[in-house]
């Protein structure tokens, strides 16, 4: 949700240009205007700050308990960054994917729209090698996030963050 809710506040809006540069290929825009820089940089440093949010609530032993990593010993900066960069990238990978299929900004595109985020964070992730997580997380994420994405989503559309329902 930053991406919207950065753009109905009104900030940064001196990246909010697109990412493609409003190119087209074969007729057809690479991304669309509504994929810019200001959902990148915002994205990614959200990103970043709730891992160092997540590493600071790791001090408690609840957190510790229920949590798939080990944040005493993973470079959080790092860490941060390929998740939230890897779900970046998925979005925009997925939203090349709906151009070439000339489905419309805000089109569904099931189970995609939904874990697009997942799978380029799993993808960002795990080509490390860096950090270790049992594999059985990445199939639980990716069904949580779909449902947990439309609920989000819908509340995002009612608050009027979002032009989309799902």
């Amino acid at each position: 949700m930053t991406p919207p809710m950065a753009k109905k506040m009104g900030i940064f809006k001196f990246l909010d240009k697109p990412v493609d540069f409003n190119k087209k290929l074969k007729g057809r825009p690479v991304l669309g205007s509504h994929k810019t820089w200001r959902g990148i940089v915002l994205g990614i440093a959200v990103g970043v700050s709730i891992a160092y949010f997540q590493s600071w609530i790791y001090k408690f032993p609840l957190i510790r308990e229920i949590s798939f990593l080990n944040y005493r010993k993973e470079n959080v900066l790092l860490l941060g960054f390929l998740l939230s960069g890897g779900a970046v990238f998925g979005d925009l990978c997925f939203a090349f994917l709906k151009r070439r299929l000339q489905l419309k900004p805000g089109a569904k595109f099931l189970p995609f729209d939904q874990t697009n985020y997942v799978i380029g964070a799993a993808l960002f992730f795990s080509l490390t090698g860096l950090f270790e997580i049992d594999i059985l997380v990445w199939p639980t994420l990716f069904i949580l996030s779909f449902f947990l994405h439309i609920i989000i989503n819908r509340v995002g559309y009612n608050l009027k963050f979002h032009q989309a329902k799902w």
